[in-house]
């Protein structure tokens, strides 16, 4: 039985009672205008029904107000983390250059003559220039020559027995691996003992 049918018993059966309209009475309609309508109900409980559509609405828009707020507060760590690690890219491609310059200033400048020495200290210079810009975007090596292996931070290439070092032991370094804050920029490359 529809609500109409409930309350309803006008001759029109096609008109409907208002949605306000809780009374649980008979009809609310008007005879003389044979129609429901929300001046005719005889509820005494419009002002609850307002008082209830505000509550509704203020819930509505605490709900709205609170999902702005975790919306807002994901993008904003989303960017800070973005941020954070914004350099990574440039910091990765400076690694090989650095490598390349460790190699050239690990030459022994004392078989050379004073020009190719002063060449090999402008080397050294360029180096420490580098690692000071990389140590300033807290890009730093990972110490692990004579270290027990971690594979968090070193990729073993060669496995080698030594029966002077413990086992596990990094032996070799073939290339350095790097931090950048908290993540790793670079593995290193060693040689571990069997």
């Amino acid at each position: 039985m529809s609500k109409k049918d409930k309350h309803c018993n006008c001759e029109n059966k096609e008109k409907e009672i208002h949605e306000e309209c809780t009374c649980g009475s008979d009809c609310c309609c008007s005879e003389e205008e044979n129609t429901c309508s929300e001046e005719n109900c005889k509820c005494n409980n419009k002002e609850e029904l307002q008082l209830q559509r505000i509550k509704d609405l203020e819930d509505a828009l605490l709900r709205s107000q609170a999902e702005l707020l975790n919306y807002k507060k994901r993008k904003d760590e989303e960017t800070s983390r973005i941020l954070k690690y914004a350099e990574t890219e440039i910091l990765e491609g400076f690694l090989p250059i650095l490598d390349n310059f460790e190699r050239a200033i690990s030459m022994d400048d004392n078989n050379f003559g004073d020009e190719t020495s002063k060449f090999l200290e402008g080397f050294r210079m360029v180096y420490n220039q580098t690692r000071s810009l990389l140590e300033k975007f807290e890009v730093k090596e990972i110490e692990c020559l004579g270290k027990e292996f971690d594979p968090a931070v070193s990729q073993a290439v060669v496995v080698e027995k030594d029966e002077n070092k413990e086992s596990g032991v990094v032996l070799e370094v073939f290339q350095k691996g790097y931090m950048y804050k908290d993540r790793i920029l670079r593995l290193a490359m060693v040689k571990v003992n069997e």
